[in-house]
């Protein structure tokens, strides 16, 4: 056995043991790149946190966002985003953002909303849930028109 072998395949057998609870949760950062194209997927609801590094309200907030990604894990329709403004100014811009933190709901490309209730888990998650059904709803009714 080589070395590289001896050193890389205990940590392998290692990483089978972490509990899932303990990988993070999917929040994918979105850039100017994938910004347009990701909230644009058919049939998918995009929840999008809006931030800065150095907003106090950004900080406040903590690891909700992760815990909110992981609260919505098996989801298919939904998907938990978040645009860093001090690097992608481009997206918060054409998506009209003013203010940090700044939470949006996109459904085929289309803005929904703006969530402005409480900053928790429940709270958000029941948010984006039944704002999601109604837009889904909107647009399969959309659809049946043309």
């Amino acid at each position: 056995m080589t070395l590289g072998v001896r050193l890389v395949a205990p940590l392998i057998i290692l990483l089978l043991f972490i509990p899932i609870d303990f990988i993070k949760a999917e929040v994918i950062t979105l850039t100017p790149e994938t910004f347009s194209d990701k909230v644009k997927e058919k049939d998918t609801a995009w929840f999008v946190k809006f931030c800065v590094p150095w907003c106090k309200h950004c900080k406040k907030l903590g690891n909700l966002w992760e815990e909110l990604g992981k609260a919505m894990e098996g989801d298919a329709e939904i998907e938990i985003g978040e645009v860093d403004c001090g690097i992608s100014r481009s997206v918060c811009t054409k998506v009209e953002i003013h203010s940090y933190p700044t939470f949006k709901l996109f459904y085929n490309g289309e803005e929904v909303t703006k969530y402005q209730g409480k900053r928790d888990v429940e709270s958000l998650r029941a948010f984006v849930v039944e704002e999601t059904e109604k837009a889904a709803e909107k647009a399969q009714l959309e659809d049946k028109e043309l």
